[in-house]
């Protein structure tokens, strides 16, 4: 393997935890989860975006940045390879959609002062699939909290997403999820393998699922 720091993303309900822990298993690397489940403004963020946005965005800062310092200051001698399941920079993206202009120049200066403190990913792989496929799988794994997001919402994230990821270049496997079975198909694993073997030197390449 000849990276050392690989990050899974993608829009809620894409996949990208399942996709990291069987990357993880295959390579025997160390993992960094978004723990969602600790950000006490989420469940209330979902019933009142206005009211909650700025806290439930910079808790979730706030939780990163000390993951990823850890990470950095924890080496793991038998694990040479990390793999997380989000990028930093997701937190001015979710910000960008949430917040009102005058709180996201606010979230934006604080974002800009600890985001150079962290390191970049060498490769993203993005799981890209149809916002009819997030809500089945959002419907499936059963968050009480998730079950009423709108459509729009997803819309806007996944926009936004894959709008910063071709403006700044990011070296990305881009996989169309749409049909993504990580777990039951192995062949589906085995199209992200074979794309992280490949030399890929720079840009957004494309690769769809048997």
């Amino acid at each position: 393997m000849k990276y050392s720091f690989i990050t899974v993303e993608g829009n809620i309900g894409a996949g990208k935890t399942t996709l990291t822990n069987l990357l993880a298993q295959h390579y025997n690397a160390r993992t960094v989860l978004e723990e969602f489940a600790d950000n006490p403004f989420l469940s209330k963020f979902y019933e009142n975006q206005q009211q909650y946005a700025f806290p439930v965005e910079l808790f979730f800062m706030a939780e990163r940045y000390k993951q990823l310092k850890e990470m950095i200051h924890t080496k793991e001698l038998f694990q040479s390879l990390t793999i997380s399941d989000y990028l930093f920079t997701k937190c001015l993206l979710f910000a960008k959609v949430t917040l009102p202009e005058e709180e996201f120049r606010l979230y934006q200066k604080l974002f800009d002062i600890i985001s150079s403190q962290l390191p970049f990913p060498e490769i993203l792989i993005y799981l890209h699939a149809p916002v009819s496929k997030l809500q089945a799988n959002i419907k499936k794994r059963n968050r009480t909290f998730e079950q009423n997001i709108p459509d729009e919402y997803l819309f806007n994230l996944q926009e936004t997403y894959t709008n910063y990821i071709k403006q700044h270049n990011i070296k990305t496997i881009f996989i169309d999820a749409s049909n993504a079975d990580f777990v039951n198909n192995p062949k589906h694993l085995d199209v992200v393998l074979n794309a992280l073997e490949k030399d890929i030197e720079s840009g957004q390449h494309y690769y769809s699922l048997p």
